[in-house]
């Protein structure tokens, strides 16, 4: 879609496939604007097509321009940027993702907490001249590696959150784990809840919430006693993959907190590839992020294999 950021308005092309929508259509059916915003839109009064302003039930024509304030000027006061090293793995006007190294939480959980994820990209964005709206999308845990998904404009961070709801946003792991799995792939669908007996641990439990991993094996190593995996969610639970693969008798490599040998110094796992349909371009993106220790511990000339 023919899409164009100017200074805090986002100008859109009318596609054939939109000719004779309205502006409700658009805002309501297509984005699924939330009701807050799109209320602020209208009493904004500055929602135009070809300049102008219409009736949101007017039909609108192919190649007509749909243009409308979508940015915001700078940065919520209560995200404090912070100079932190990252690397931004991808980037276009209305979203990025970053390459989240072991060590930062992806966002504050107290106030004032700066040493996170969210407080570096703040950081990147204020020092290349972009004073606006950042907002995370998903999280990793602190000592996981690997991307992570933000929203520079509140339409596409409501959008990207739907996508991610309707598991639309597909995102790959690689976990090195304990043993050698016996079946190359496998789903787990087991529910997680809080273990009781410990603050910051999950657990299998009949009354948690449901949580499906899907995993397949691309490599064994007999000798360390460990194999390399791939997995992808069909939900997000806090330590799904941590929780499922120690269920299985398969802990994370490092994951101590799950039963697994302290081979390295945080658990084995990172978020290799994210992949999802652009909300507002609707291009196809497909990132891969690095993997970021030193010396790596992942033998990654196998997963580029």
């Amino acid at each position: 879609m023919d899409s164009v950021r100017k200074g805090n308005e986002l100008a859109i092309t009318i596609p054939q496939k939109w000719d004779k929508c309205t502006v409700d259509d658009i805002f309501k059916e297509k984005w699924k604007t939330p009701k807050k915003m799109l209320h602020e839109l209208r009493m904004s009064k500055n929602v135009k097509v070809d300049g102008q302003e219409i009736p949101w039930n007017l039909p609108l024509l192919t190649g007509q321009s749909l243009s409308f304030p979508a940015f915001e000027s700078k940065l919520p006061a209560s995200i404090i940027p912070a100079d932190l090293e990252i690397d931004i793995i991808y980037e276009d006007d209305f979203l990025l993702i970053a390459n989240k190294p072991s060590g930062l939480e992806t966002h504050p959980s107290t106030a004032g907490h700066t040493n996170t994820l969210l407080n570096a990209v703040a950081y990147y964005l204020t020092q290349s001249g972009q004073q606006g709206y950042i907002k995370h999308i998903h999280r990793l845990d602190k000592d996981t590696t690997g991307a992570v998904l933000f929203a520079k404009a509140k339409l596409v961070g409501s959008m990207l959150d739907k996508m991610l709801e309707e598991r639309e946003i597909k995102r790959t792991y690689a976990a090195l784990v304990e043993g050698i799995i016996a079946q190359p792939q496998g789903t787990i669908n087991e529910k997680i809840g809080r273990d009781r007996h410990h603050a910051t641990r999950r657990r299998v439990s009949p009354g948690g919430q449901s949580a499906i991993t899907h995993y397949k094996a691309v490599h064994t190593f007999p000798k360390e006693n460990m194999t390399l995996i791939t997995c992808q969610l069909e939900s997000g639970r806090t330590h799904q993959i941590r929780v499922h693969l120690s269920h299985i008798g398969h802990p994370l490599m490092g994951d101590i907190l799950y039963g697994g040998p302290s081979k390295f110094k945080r658990q084995a796992l990172h978020a290799l590839k994210i992949e999802f349909i652009h909300p507002i371009t609707e291009e196809p993106i497909e990132v891969a992020a690095p993997f970021l220790d030193n010396p790596s511990i992942f033998p990654s000339q196998i997963l580029e294999g």
